[in-house]
C-alpha cells in the first residue's frame, strides 16, 4: 500500500486457520485505497481453540468488523450479540459487524456464489445442481440457490461427523423453500454419478484439493463428470485444482472461487463502509478477466 497508516487507522482483518494464501488482504486494501478509507485489512492465524478469545479482543479494540473463513464459521455464533436470518439458516457467519460494541454476524457466502455464477451468464434457476460438502461454504451456497429459485439440490458428503449437518439442511430447505434437497453418501458413487449426470451444475465445497489435499479429488475419478455440465470449485488457491484441470481436459465449463471470493467481499465491505466496492479495481488486483 503506498498510503500511510495514521493514527485514525481502522482495522478490518480475516480470522481463519490456514489463511496465508488469502486474497482477501489485495482485494480490500486495494479497494480502501482507491475509496481513499482509512482502514486497513490483514489476516490472522486463528483457529476454534483462540476463537473466543479473538472475538473478545477484536471487540475490545473496537475493530470495525471482520471476515471468518475455515474452521471458524459455525464456531463464532456463540460469541455474538446477534445473527442475520440468513446466518441463522446458514448455522454460519463469514462476516461481522461491530456497531458500537454489538457484534451482528452475517453470511455473504451465498451470494457471492450466485453472483458469480450471473456475471458468467450461468442460470441455474429451476434446474438441478450437485453439492459436495456440508460446511460453511456449502450451506451457504445450498441455502441461498434454493432461496433464488434452484429446482433441485443433491447434496454428498461423507458420513462423518458432519453428516448431521447435511440432514439439517436438507430439512431447513425442503421446509422453508420451494427447492428440493437430498443428503447422499460421498461413498455411494451409483448415487453420484446418477444425479451429477441430471444436473446442469457440479460443485466442489469442500477443502480437498487445497493445501494439504492439493492434487486430490472429491470424485472417485474425472468419468463421474460429463462434458456438458459446470464445474465449479470454490477453492481459488491454486487457481486450477486438479478437478478443474481434469474437467477442462474433457471440455466441461469450469469456475474456480475467485468470482465467489469477490463477490461475498464486495457484500462485506458495504456492511462494513457503507460504501460499493470498486469492482473494477479489485479485479485488476487479482488479476482477474
Amino acid at each position: 500500500m503506498s498510503r500511510k497508516i495514521t493514527g485514525h487507522t481502522e482495522l478490518i482483518g480475516l480470522v481463519a486457520t490456514p489463511i496465508r494464501h488469502s486474497k482477501s488482504p489485495a482485494m480490500h486494501n486495494a479497494a480502501f485505497e482507491a475509496l481513499g478509507l482509512d482502514y486497513v485489512y490483514l489476516v490472522f492465524e486463528v483457529g476454534k481453540d483462540e476463537l473466543e478469545d479473538t472475538v473478545k479482543g477484536l471487540k475490545a479494540m473496537k475493530v470495525r468488523g471482520w471476515n471468518v473463513s475455515m474452521p471458524n464459521k459455525a464456531a463464532i455464533v456463540q460469541y455474538l450479540d446477534k445473527i442475520t436470518p440468513a446466518a441463522q439458516m446458514c448455522g454460519a457467519v463469514n462476516t461481522v459487524i461491530n456497531d458500537n460494541g454489538i457484534l451482528t454476524g452475517t453470511i455473504t457466502d451465498g451470494t457471492g456464489f450466485m453472483h458469480s455464477l450471473k456475471e458468467k451468464n450461468i442460470d441455474i434457476i429451476n434446474k438441478k445442481i450437485t453439492v459436495v460438502g456440508v460446511g460453511g461454504a456449502a450451506t451457504a451456497i445450498c441455502i441461498q440457490a434454493a432461496l433464488d429459485g434452484v429446482k433441485e439440490i443433491s447434496i454428498f458428503n461423507r458420513k462423518d461427523d458432519f453428516f448431521v449437518r447435511g440432514e439439517e439442511n436438507v430439512k431447513k430447505i425442503n421446509n422453508n423453500t420451494s427447492c428440493h434437497a437430498s443428503l447422499y453418501d460421498l461413498d455411494d458413487h451409483e448415487a453420484l454419478k446418477r444425479e451429477i449426470d441430471e444436473s446442469v451444475l457440479f460443485v466442489n465445497a469442500t477443502n480437498v484439493g487445497m493445501g494439504n489435499l492439493q492434487g486430490q479429488m472429491v470424485l472417485p475419478d474425472i468419468n463421474y463428470l460429463n462434458k456438458d455440465i459446470i464445474v465449479y470449485d470454490v477453492i481459488y488457491s491454486p487457481e486450477e485444482t486438479e478437478l478443474l484441470k481434469q474437467a477442462k481436459a474433457m471440455g466441461c465449463q469450469t469456475l474456480n472461487g475467485i468470482g465467489m471470493m469477490l463477490y461475498q467481499g464486495a457484500e462485506a465491505f458495504k456492511l462494513w463502509t457503507g460504501e460499493d466496492m470498486p469492482i473494477d479495481v479489485v479485479k485488476k488486483e487479482l488479476g482477474m478477466s
